[in-house]
């Protein structure tokens, strides 16, 4: 038997995916969670040497529980947090924490620059924020001596998380990075999918500390010297986390949209080799590049779908299991006692397409009568109306919106789907395979050994179930409700 390896580097866990390379059937998945750093209020940091070790247990986890032969693995997919900054020496060693994409350490420099900065927006596709990678570069070589040291001594390279597992386990022989991630530095021509010299000047950084952009779906490197796996396996497909849940959904073509629901939820539209600028807050990012062709995406986000429903089980105590909220919600027989119940879920602030970040939670039109099963069923339609914001804002800036594949945890409720649908006026559909973000990575490492084209992707997409939307009143009116509410309370 052959295998492809997925390794999914996320933002609190490193999963690998093992999969059969003729079936494409996941034989076997291990998560290693590993430490989040918080040095201060609004700052987020990693330990690169946690990561790397945390994606070695994980592989060796799941080689050594499937008793394989590790020499059998056709090649290997890499899928990862995207902004999140790494600075390492050329010989693969950390010389500082890698500063996580929620960090918001930078947001004075972004302010103090925001006016400059307009005149390149069209060219990146993003608003200057915190959140991107070139703003972090930049204050690590302010203020790390070790970083600023390596510059001087050209011993310096800058990269999201996917370069540096590349550069690991070709033993410092492959240093590349593809237009998915690298379109959220605020360092790359939306255009040429490369490099661009005045973004580098403007952000005051060195094009040499970069990694080569390569396309999506190529040969990136190969391991050696890689104490957990033989020398001699390629790596053929590397993506951003969102972009490789939109091609495992086999979103390939102008249109097609999917939204993943995990601590947030984040939708990619394909708007296909079109760059589209919105005028409704979305951004305009890199899909994925192959044979040529560059594939544009707007994307949109909701900052709190899960987490919304961990703060039930954690904080409120009103389930002990996230799973359980379905049913506490679906207990609710008469919605018309929910039509002034309102959950907003914005914890870390409202995401597109209103982008306040000091916004704050809040539960609305709460009465006597008001259940446990009630404030359940109020949250699922808070996840459901912050995620339908995106695709409103979508339908304005773009003509064509097929329906809506979605992927992640949350994605398993079929109460949340069912109102998602309702909500957005859309066909929801789940695949059989909700690990989407792994297995598209992986589907990637086929396109890059030739064996699939793009274009057939979704003859290995499978429908596991659809969600309809149903007529009824009350989501016309409670989407009334939401809209008036925001704009009372947040802008």
């Amino acid at each position: 038997m052959t295998y492809l390896l997925s390794i999914d580097q996320g933002t609190t866990g490193s999963t690998s995916l093992l999969i059969d390379a003729k079936t494409l059937k996941i034989l076997d998945k291990e998560k290693i969670d590993y430490r989040q750093i918080y040095p201060q209020p609004g700052w987020v940091e990693h330990d690169l040497n946690d990561i790397w070790n945390s994606v070695k247990t994980s592989v060796l986890t799941i080689i050594h529980r499937q008793k394989i032969d590790a020499k059998n693995i056709l090649a290997i997919g890499i899928t990862n947090q995207r902004e999140t900054t790494c600075a390492y020496n050329k010989q693969g060693e950390p010389l500082a924490h890698a500063i996580v994409w929620q960090d918001r350490r930078t947001a004075n420099f972004c302010e103090e620059k925001k006016e400059a900065y307009k005149k390149f927006q069209t060219r990146t596709g993003l608003p200057l924020d915190p959140y991107f990678s070139a703003t972090k570069m930049r204050w690590l070589l302010d203020h790390v001596p070790a970083v600023k040291q390596a510059a001087d001594k050209k011993d310096l390279n800058f990269s999201t998380i996917d370069s540096f597992l590349l550069y690991k386990l070709s033993h410092g022989k492959s240093f590349a990075t593809e237009a998915s991630n690298a379109s959220r530095t605020m360092l790359m021509n939306l255009e040429t999918f490369q490099w661009d010299s005045d973004l580098i000047n403007f952000f005051g950084l060195s094009k040499e500390f970069l990694p080569e952009i390569k396309e999506s779906f190529t040969h990136f490197g190969t391991t050696l010297h890689c104490d957990f796996l033989p020398d001699g396996i390629p790596v053929l497909s590397v993506l951003g986390d969102q972009q490789a849940a939109l091609f495992g959904q086999a979103c390939v073509e102008s249109g097609d949209l999917k939204c993943t629901y995990g601590t947030g939820a984040f939708l990619l539209l394909n708007t296909g080799e079109s760059i589209v600028h919105s005028h409704q807050g979305l951004l305009t990012t890199a899909a994925f590049s192959f044979a040529g062709k560059k594939i544009y995406a707007l994307e949109g986000a909701a900052y709190i779908a899960g987490a919304a429903v961990q703060w039930l089980r954690d904080n409120l105590k009103l389930i002990h299991s996230s799973h359980e909220v379905e049913a506490l919600a679906q207990s609710v027989d008469d919605l018309s006692q929910m039509k002034d119940v309102l959950f907003m879920p914005f914890f870390t602030g409202i995401g597109t397409p209103y982008w306040n970040s000091e916004a704050k939670a809040a539960i609305l039109g709460l009465t006597r009568g008001t259940t446990q099963a009630h404030i359940a069923r109020a949250c699922l339609e808070g996840i459901a109306l912050s995620v339908n914001d995106s695709v409103e804002s979508f339908k304005k800036d773009f003509s064509q919106l097929n329906d809506i594949r979605v992927d992640g945890g949350a994605a398993a409720n079929n109460l949340l789907m069912q109102i998602q649908s309702n909500f957005s006026s859309k066909k929801i559909l789940r695949p059989e395979v909700i690990d989407t973000t792994a297995f598209g990575v992986a589907l990637g490492a086929l396109v890059g050994r030739k064996e699939v084209k793009v274009s057939e992707m979704n003859q290995l997409w499978k429908l596991q179930k659809d969600f309809s939307p149903e007529k009824n009143n009350y989501y016309a009116s409670k989407k009334l409700l939401w809209d008036q509410s925001i704009k009372k309370l947040y802008l």
